[in-house]
């Protein structure tokens, strides 16, 4: 019998229900199951009034009882990766039970990376920057600072160009508050591990990756930059993307660790950077700016997030300037890099972003486009014109004739 949700179902039958007299199964507690490769997991319903130990006794118990089932039936079990979510599906502690291995939390729960699980390792990389097989351009976006909006700018940029025809994916690489998890609705879906690879995410027509679903939510990541470099590198060196267009990275706040790796390891097509129109933003900027140019990484152009307000639950909608209007514009003129466009801030896209949504936001109305979606398709538009003129000054691209 094959290892497979019908033999996880099987072994969790003998397992007890801690809240009752029932089974795991009987009981309801039972959510999810999946195998591959020997790699099992499961998803159940913490019961009413467990803590965290008694979370971890359950976990042990099912995979002994799941070793002792593929023990009589001769399957291999690697590990088992036990999620527990609450009434509401939301998650509340996860764990991995490994074969002669105490379980141990996810990676992130403690003080260290440790190597995702069933992964088969990358072969070794070229020295120097060097490109991802199957992916012809690589877009980061970065911020001098957080708070600016820049996830919600790589997502919606993902997104924009999955709609302009393109085969897009998106590398959530913000180590330490990945926030993708939310902005796409990736809550309830489980990471699976395929031959040895990491298979993306399919939503909103882009494929995409995220720290955000490899360790306990609601702990924080308390790395040190190795820590952080080779969580990164396992993301993108072993992730089954297949052929793309572009990959966006949206890269950590600042200047640190995970920005540094990724020029020095990976030949970018170019940088996006976003800020807001206050001066404290742009100074921030300019230093990011300044460290993609030093690192012999092109800025492709700035995006002015939060470029106004408007309030379109009035007739006639109504604009604020809340934080100014722009400085991006200005400081991308002072550095000479192009400026891609200001993005207003809207009701909608606050609600869509919470609601794992971006597809939303490019809903059009009978007049036409809202001017949130009309910003975000001119974004769109520059950045793969800049990228497009980017490739080329690299080499890896040629100018076309098209004669119609």
């Amino acid at each position: 019998m094959p290892l497979d949700q019908s033999l996880i179902t099987e072994a969790l039958r003998t397992v007890p229900d801690p809240a009752g007299g029932l089974d795991l199964v009987t009981a309801g507690l039972l959510k999810h199951a999946a195998a591959v490769d020997g790699l099992a997991s499961i998803r159940l319903t913490a019961p009413r009034g467990t803590d965290r130990e008694a979370l971890e006794r359950l976990a042990r118990a099912s995979h002994r009882a799941l070793a002792t089932l593929c023990k009589a039936t001769q399957e291999p079990l690697v590990a088992l990766r036990v999620e527990f979510v609450n009434e509401a599906g939301r998650p509340v502690h996860a764990t991995t039970v490994r074969e002669g291995a105490q379980s141990a939390p996810q990676p992130g729960a403690g003080g260290g990376h440790q190597p995702i699980g069933g992964l088969r390792p990358a072969p070794p990389a070229p020295a120097g920057a060097h490109s991802i097989p199957g992916v012809q351009r690589i877009i980061a976006v970065g911020a001098g600072k957080g708070g600016v909006g820049k996830s919600s700018i790589a997502v919606n940029l993902a997104v924009a160009l999955a709609r302009r025809g393109r085969a897009v994916g998106l590398l959530d690489a913000d180590i330490y508050g990945p926030s993708m998890p939310t902005m796409l609705g990736l809550q309830h879906l489980e990471q699976s591990v395929v031959a040895g690879k990491l298979q993306p995410f399919l939503v909103h027509g882009i494929k995409c990756i995220t720290i955000g679903k490899l360790v306990d939510p609601e702990k924080p990541l308390i790395w040190r930059g190795p820590m952080a470099h080779g969580a990164f590198k396992q993301l993108t060196e072993q992730t089954d993307w297949g052929e793309l267009d572009y990959l966006i990275i949206d890269l950590p706040p600042g200047t640190g660790d995970i920005s540094l790796s990724m020029a020095q390891s990976l030949a970018l097509t170019g940088a996006v950077l976003v800020c807001t129109p206050q001066q404290v933003a742009i100074d921030d900027c300019v230093r990011a700016a300044h460290m993609f140019q030093h690192l012999g990484v092109g800025v492709l152009g700035v995006v002015e997030n939060m470029s106004t307000f408007i309030a379109d639950d009035i007739t006639p909608p109504r604009e604020y300037d809340i934080f100014g209007k722009g400085g991006a514009e200005k400081m991308a003129k002072r550095l000479g890099v192009p400026f891609l466009g200001g993005v207003p801030l809207t009701i909608a896209l606050r609600v869509n972003s919470d609601a794992g949504n971006p597809t939303a936001n490019f809903e059009r109305r009978k007049q036409g486009p809202s001017p949130l979606a009309a910003a975000l398709e001119a974004i769109a538009a520059n950045v793969e014109s800049q990228a497009s003129l980017a490739a080329v000054r690299q080499g890896a691209a040629r100018p076309t004739l098209r004669i119609s």
